[in-house]
């Protein structure tokens, strides 16, 4: 038998498994980042920094009492790693067997690097790192040609690959830059390092994504994950056969979910609470389930040429009342304590903005507090007539 929501339902469910708004938390705050960590499955890492970076950004949105320190400290107390989810992540260290797969994958060959394979070059720079401690990119001097698209130094390409590989660990950086040694001197004593065989891996995939998403499609699970979803797809069917998993009709697709995860909806969302996202927060990184689910058609714009942007750069998802009802483009100027709102564009469902707007603009002032702003100038909104409105709410909004 297979159960129905409404996309309502299903938009709830997906909120509500995903924690946000986030609810009222007691206990300690890096216990709740850990937390969140742990229940997302990953958090993405990117470098781009007009405002806080992906990964503070997407651990703040669940945890209000966050600090950019307490990623540091997770680290450094080993309960947090960074490796590869479907792009570069934070991880917890409980789930760091179903890291090996792919290490193995790139170390057999089974999974093609990016980078072209050098083994003299592996080898000199595992034997330094070894010999001499931890090491940045930096510390291997280089003045030949650099090759490839980003004029790559070699002995970055091995670094790289050797991270990869799983022969070497980032256990900190240094102004965001990696520092690099070997796995066996990071790894925390009595971690399971046992090779997942392929079933535990793809019931780990399930269940890590279900977990922290509430409902899913195979193609979802496996998401540029590859050669996995023929073993997915099958592993799924076997969860249904035997009750684990319930298969749900949403708006015409049949989704993945766990039965103790419907419990969810009779809980209430807070929906009155208005979420400033990051472009690769966990809600929004698959653009085709946030358009079939949410009806939110989204792209970050900072790829496109600038003739070609509609709503800018950097343009940040926003969430109220269960809905993604607008985009904000976005940018700090740091020696000016200054937030930038280039571009505020309501989504055509938006008809009314005085509830609204007040709500945007209790975030906002936790969210200039978030970027080490005191300043807040707003350039234009889409709808333009919006813009009085919102100028004259945010005019006083200095902290």
């Amino acid at each position: 038998m297979k159960e129905s929501l409404s996309i309502q339902q299903a938009r709830k469910l997906v909120l509500l498994s995903q924690r946000l708004p986030p609810r009222n938390q007691s206990g300690r705050a890096i216990e709740a980042t850990l937390s969140a960590i742990e229940h997302l499955g990953y958090i993405q890492i990117d470098t781009i920094s007009v405002v806080q970076r992906a990964h503070h950004h997407t651990l703040w949105n669940r945890n209000p009492r966050y600090k950019a320190s307490q990623l540091d400290q997770l680290l450094s107390d080993k309960q947090v790693f960074e490796y590869w989810s479907h792009a570069a992540a934070y991880l917890p260290f409980r789930d760091y067997r179903f890291s090996l797969p792919r290490k193995y994958a790139f170390a057999s060959g089974d999974q093609r690097h990016w980078y072209q394979r050098d083994e003299q070059m592996l080898k000199w720079v595992l034997k330094r790192i070894a010999t001499e401690g931890p090491l940045m990119a930096k510390d291997f001097e280089h003045s030949g040609t650099r090759i490839g698209a980003w004029k790559t130094k070699p002995a970055k390409r091995a670094l790289e690959y050797l991270f990869m590989q799983g022969d070497l660990m980032v256990p900190y950086r240094i102004n965001f830059h990696k520092v690099y040694d070997l796995t066996e001197r990071v790894l925390p004593e009595g971690t399971d390092t046992t090779l997942p065989t392929p079933e535990e891996y793809a019931r780990f995939l399930i269940t890590r994504y279900l977990r922290g998403n509430g409902l899913g499609l195979s193609a979802e699970i496996t998401y540029l994950l590859k050669g996995i979803k023929p073993l997915v797809d099958k592993t799924l069917e076997d969860m249904v056969s035997t009750g684990e998993l319930l298969q749900i009709r949403v708006a015409g697709r049949l989704y993945y979910a766990f039965p103790t995860s419907l419990e969810l909806l009779s809980k209430s969302l807070a929906r009155s609470k208005l979420k400033i996202l990051s472009p690769f927060d966990n809600l929004v990184i698959q653009r085709k389930r946030i358009k079939a689910l949410f009806d939110f058609d989204y792209l970050i714009e900072c790829y496109v040429p600038e003739a070609k942007r509609r709503y800018g750069y950097f343009s940040l998802p926003i969430l109220w009342d269960g809905k993604l009802v607008a985009r904000m483009d976005c940018r700090t100027e740091r020696a000016e304590s200054l937030l930038h709102i280039y571009h505020l564009a309501l989504e055509p469902t938006v008809l009314k903005t005085e509830v609204l707007f007040p709500a945007l603009r209790k975030e906002l002032e936790s969210f200039l507090q978030f970027n080490h702003c005191d300043q807040l100038r707003l350039h234009r909104t889409s709808p333009a007539q919006a813009k009085p409105e919102l100028q004259t709410l945010i005019n006083d909004l200095t902290i």
